[in-house]
């Protein structure tokens, strides 16, 4: 009896033909855009009697093995004659340096769909043609050869014996993950309220191929609740894989121990974490070249086996498990995880490897997207990443430094960067009284002027081995402008009428940007494709905005669970003071007060939020004029792992003195920690949140306007009360959690914030505390201010 598997052409060629040494260099990285364009340059020159993206499948036997191979082929042409097999190569990089046999890799994936047509036409011969393209010039380079159907068999007999130890290991652990999975119960003795609708709606949404967009609260047990019916997906054989998506350190150990959890009741399943690059190198500069680095040296020729190491021996495998093995196989311990990331049933990973174009993973391939699901915790915070990762930007210093530096060096490189330099003082000087300059076409003079700076600096950066370490300050300073220059072509492809270019003047610098406003249909178009994609937060409110600015649609699934815990557990109450800029200073005073009087009348540990580190800085030191018995620790703005370690250990629910803590809405304590119990029993939050004033929130506040649409709620107001969420949501973190939680801003009054307030948070008490004659006629003023 055969054990059938199925895997792709180009999976099948990679795993047995991958040679050689990781060689990063400084070539330029083709996009799939520009890829997909110079493939449909090519196959403009076809005649009628060509096809071009020919879908070709084919059954290898090897043993008890049936491998199911398909792919898509990129030409069959005809010259009514015979037929020819063209395999398209796209790449940024100079032909000179590719021979006919550079590749093998890319010969045996033309064999496949050369041995697949001719099995399925019947014929004895055909021609097998490989074609490289250089991005940008268009330029082709062609290889030609004809091979016979006995020649092919024996090469595709050949590719099933070497994948032949991977698909046995493979099938065998498919049978037990299966069997797992069918025996896996829910891992909790109960589901908690709510927990087994949004289950329940995760695993319809993955059924039916599906968005969905799920306001889920603190307590649901999100992380398992989305887990569980993905796995019982994959078992039913509904799905094939998951990336589970953080924004977060802490979210992503959160899915860990829930998949930890999971395999402790019996779950058989491979879950592989992601970790950043620059994060998990081994050496001291991340530099991917042979000469610097034996991980990347001879990296493919060691990288099938330590591949199938882990894989037979691990499945839980974290941060820590690959850099263990990654040791023991001397490969690089980054790419050894994408590497086994195409592989593994779910993988832990931020949110570039699926939406950043600049990262993303390029390896999964359309019908793997299909039996792939997307399940995205903490889903608002993809609304502002979005906008990062579509976004790049340029400033004049740099490339003034380079013409500098280079001109008795390179004269290509000093001349390119004199003319981006000599951009940006034309620019100076023509907006020199307005300092600021926004248009909503791209700066079409600018972007040749990118291309031949990147050109030159590719050129000069590839001559010679470069290491940061070892290389002088120049070749750095060129190193990161042409990375910026790289990026800011790149995200130039993707321009459209959600973008503004803007710039701006600061002293003699000049940063100009282009500003993806709206990155709705980029994430969508990042995202398009895969089976289902859930996006969940505790705070995704209001869901119409998540579900606009997220890429979603009216058809898409949309679900708000309510929240587990009574509203007897928090006890929540507001003081109605001003927090807007303009009146800060004259109720700071009054702010302080109102904390101290809330510390007096309950005890235990309390975490109290600001908008901004300069505002608790203000409100602080009127703080301090009251003595009050507790250690007082505040936040900084920049802080170091053990530092924050620290700050978090001070919550422990019996100390001598109870903790006070100063911190910012949006920073690190304000979303995703747990300080459950007595570990903490209040929480504070000064203000709505709202995003300071700036020239990039206007814009996109004027363009939302300009579309029908609230631009100052899509540019302030949902963003910040976001943030007051996310920080009020530190308190009760379970069914036994008691607390305070005060809300200091007269704008919690407005039936308009209200509205976007949980129901648990409601009624609002008004806090009353003793008042100066002088300090009541402010207050009253205040309260008939609008935002």
């Amino acid at each position: 009896m055969s054990h059938i598997m199925k895997v792709s052409v180009r999976s099948l060629v990679e795993y047995v033909h991958r040679s050689g040494s990781i060689e990063s260099g400084f070539r330029t990285t083709a996009s799939l855009q520009e890829g997909t364009k110079a493939h449909q340059q090519i196959q403009k020159n076809y005649t009628e009697l060509d096809q071009k993206e020919v879908h070709l499948a084919g059954i290898l036997h090897y043993g008890d093995i049936e491998l199911q191979v398909e792919g898509r082929c990129d030409g069959i042409l005809s010259d009514g004659v015979g037929f020819t097999i063209e395999e398209i190569k796209s790449t940024g990089g100079s032909l000179d340096h590719i021979e006919a046999d550079t590749y093998p890799v890319h010969w045996a994936q033309a064999y496949c769909y050369a041995y697949f047509f001719a099995k399925q036409e019947g014929l004895e011969s055909l021609s097998v043609r490989l074609t490289y393209v250089q991005i940008g010039t268009e330029q082709q380079k062609r290889f030609l050869r004809g091979v016979k159907i006995v020649e092919l068999e024996s090469i595709i007999q050949s590719l099933a014996a070497a994948y032949e130890p991977f698909a046995v290991m493979q099938l065998e652990y498919e049978e037990k993950r299966n069997h797992s999975i069918r025996e896996l119960a829910f891992p909790f003795d109960s589901y908690r309220q709510g927990q087994r609708l949004f289950a329940g709606a995760v695993y319809k949404s993955i059924v039916e191929r599906q968005k969905l967009f799920a306001k889920a609260p603190t307590g649901t047990g999100k992380t398992i609740s989305t887990l569980f019916p993905a796995v019982k997906a994959i078992g039913e054989g509904e799905l094939q894989r998951m990336f589970y998506l953080t924004a977060k350190t802490i979210t992503r150990t959160a899915a860990e121990q829930a998949f930890d959890f999971m395999q402790n009741k019996g779950l058989h399943l491979r879950c592989a974490t992601l970790t950043a690059k620059d994060k998990i190198c081994f050496k001291e500069e991340t530099l991917c070249q042979k000469e610097y680095c034996e991980f990347a040296n001879g990296y493919y020729d060691r990288i099938n086996e330590a591949v199938l190491d882990i894989l037979s021996n691990e499945t839980l495998i974290t941060r820590e498990t690959f850099e263990n093995y990654a040791r023991k196989h001397t490969v690089c311990p980054f790419e050894y995880s994408l590497d086994v990331s195409y592989v593994v049933d779910a993988v832990i990973c931020d949110y570039n490897y699926i939406f950043d174009p600049r990262t993303s993973l390029k390896r999964l391939y359309e019908e793997q997207k299909k039996q792939t699901a997307l399940l995205i915790d903490e889903a608002h915070n993809l609304v502002d990443r979005g906008r990062e990762m579509f976004s790049a930007e340029l400033s004049k210093a740099p490339f003034l430094q380079l013409k500098r530096d280079y001109k008795g060096i390179s004269r290509w490189v000093a001349g390119a960067a004199k003319d981006i330099n000599d951009y940006f003082i034309h620019w100076r000087k023509a907006h020199a009284e307005s300092k600021t300059f926004e248009q909503p076409e791209p700066p079409e003079e600018l972007l040749p002027l990118v291309e031949a700076f990147a050109e030159a600096a590719e050129e000069e950066l590839s001559s010679a081995f470069i290491s940061r370490s070892s290389a002088g300050e120049a070749q750095q300073q060129l190193l990161e402008a042409y990375f910026a220059a790289q990026s800011f072509i790149r995200i130039a492809g993707y321009y459209n009428d959600a973008y503004v270019t803007y710039a701006e003047i600061d002293r003699s610098d000049v940063r100009l940007k282009l500003f993806c406003l709206d990155p709705s249909t980029l994430l969508s178009q990042m995202s398009k494709g895969y089976r289902s994609q859930v996006f969940f937060s505790a705070t995704l409110s209001p869901l119409s905005y998540y579900r606009d600015m997220l890429g979603g649609s009216l058809d898409d699934y949309v679900l708000t669970i309510p929240s587990p815990f009574h509203k007897e557990q928090l006890d929540v109450w507001l003081l109605p003071l001003s927090t807007r800029y303009r009146d800060r200073e004259a109720t700071k005073g009054r702010i302080a007060d109102g904390i101290h009087q809330v510390l007096q009348e309950k005890k235990g540990n309390f975490l109290i939020f600001f908008p901004s580190y300069d505002y608790l800085n203000e409100v602080y030191e009127r703080f301090m004029e009251q003595p009050i018995e507790a250690d007082i620790i505040v936040q900084q703005p920049v802080m170091t792992e053990p530092e924050r370690e620290a700050f978090l250990a001070s919550f422990q629910p019996e100390r001598d003195k109870r903790c006070i803590a100063f911190a910012v809405m949006g920073g690190l304590f304000s979303e995703g920690i747990d300080l459950a119990g007595e570990r903490l029993t209040g929480t504070i939050v000064v203000g709505v949140g709202l995003p300071q004033v700036g020239q990039e929130r206007d814009i996109i506040k004027r363009y939302f306007d300009a579309r029908g649409r609230s631009g100052f709620d899509y540019a302030y107001v949902y963003p910040g009360i976001n943030k007051v969420l996310q920080a009020g949501g530190r308190l009760i973190r379970t069914e036994t959690d008691q607390g305070t939680l005060l809300l200091i801003d007269d704008r919690f009054s407005q039936i308009k914030y209200q509205q976007l307030l949980p129901d648990e948070w409601k009624p609002l008490k008004v806090m009353e505390i003793p008042r100066l004659e002088q300090g009541r006629r402010v207050i009253e003023s205040f309260s008939s201010y609008e935002p």
